[in-house]
């Protein structure tokens, strides 16, 4: 018999697809280190069901089923059901509370978020409802042959930020850890929501700020989270997106009030690192107005972080395929490859671009000369 191989760890993409084919039957309790994207599965489980998803307040909801996020540690006893007296029969009736969305008879789709940092009487609460999909003494809905799906979320117990679950639950369920997003997976999220592309080329020119210190040889790296350090500020996929929420507003604020929010946001490593980048990025080309007017005669930048900021740009504005054309031009008088390949990896990743990428010609002599980089 042929031995399998196997990694320890689940990726998002892997998780979006085994939750919801077990998750009728298996509780799937998905653990990882801090700002990873665990919360971020259940709008992306939404959103692979089709297109007809809409959001509903903190929720989501499509024809097939209601999506419910429970933040686990904040809640009680009240917020799950109470017991309510029947004068008539003289008896204890449990209501289930409204944010379970029983009344409309629509399966549902619940994340327990932050499951293991419940009080251990939750603990009990929201076990039934992960082992026997009842809320109190309510079945969760059924309809058209589909259940209800129950995940949970979790960070590690090495992570050392008060996390722990009963062995007896523990038994009951599927714990499964969640490789953190490497550099070029984050890119293509990160590409596709439209994160600013000064923090896209900082990760990608400082890939050890995407590093986990379950990875072993990461005392010394400064960027990340690491539970010997008492750092609350790090860089994360999660802190590295809310970092854009200050880059893309920095024409409004000091150049003092923009570092000292990088800092308390990605850590004041990542944000001197990056000061640079947003000096570089006052000063660049533009691809629209520049380089798509001269593409074999604009002068190429010698910074690789000034060549990487327009690949990253190019992906974001280019609309058709004569603008493609044009700008592989321009990206064949780069002499790195791997630069190069930066731009036809994040076209073929983005949603929005891959079509132009799989039909422009240019692309596809470039990467059948450059088919051992990938």
């Amino acid at each position: 018999m042929s031995k399998i191989n196997f990694r320890d760890t689940m990726t998002i993409k892997e998780l979006r697809a085994f939750i919801p084919a077990v998750g009728e039957d298996l509780t799937v309790v998905v653990q990882s280190e801090p700002g990873c994207g665990k919360t971020s599965l259940l709008a992306m489980i939404a959103s692979d069901n089709g297109d007809k998803w809409r959001k509903v307040g903190d929720d989501y909801a499509d024809d097939k089923y209601d999506y419910i996020y429970v933040d686990c540690p904040v809640k009680d006893m009240a917020d799950i059901g109470m017991a309510i007296p029947n004068h008539e029969t003289k008896t204890l009736e449990y209501y289930v509370a409204s944010l379970f969305k029983m009344s409309n008879g629509k399966p549902k789709v619940i994340l327990l978020d932050e499951f293991m940092k419940s009080p251990k009487l939750m603990q009990v609460i929201y076990t039934r409802l992960m082992l026997e999909r009842t809320v109190g003494d309510e079945p969760l809905p059924e309809r058209g042959g589909r259940r209800s799906v129950v995940f949970a979320t979790s960070n590690n117990a090495a992570d050392m930020v008060g996390d722990s679950m009963l062995a007896h639950a523990g038994n009951r369920v599927c714990i499964v850890p969640m490789a953190k997003p490497t550099v070029d997976e984050w890119l293509a999220w990160a590409t596709e929501v439209g994160v600013s592309r000064v923090i896209r080329t900082f990760v990608k020119m400082f890939p050890r700020s995407m590093a986990s210190y379950m990875d072993g040889d990461q005392d010394d790296n400064p960027y990340i989270f690491h539970p010997k350090k008492s750092t609350l500020s790090f860089c994360s996929p999660r802190s590295f997106y809310k970092a854009d929420a200050i880059v893309s507003k920095r024409d409004r604020i000091s150049e003092n009030a923009l570092m000292v929010g990088l800092s308390g946001t990605i850590g004041m490593s990542a944000a001197k690192d990056m000061a640079a980048l947003l000096s570089l990025d006052k000063k660049l080309l533009d691809v629209r107005d520049e380089i798509l007017v001269d593409p074999k005669n604009v002068t190429v930048p010698d910074d690789i972080a000034a060549q990487l900021m327009i690949m990253f740009q190019a992906v974001d504005v280019l609309e058709t395929q004569d603008e493609v054309t044009s700008f592989m031009e321009f990206v064949d008088r780069i002499k790195s490859s791997e630069i190069q390949a930066v731009f036809f990896t994040m076209m073929m990743r983005n949603a929005r671009t891959i079509r132009l990428a799989r039909n422009n010609k240019n692309i596809s002599t470039w990467a059948a000369a450059n088919h051992e980089l990938f």
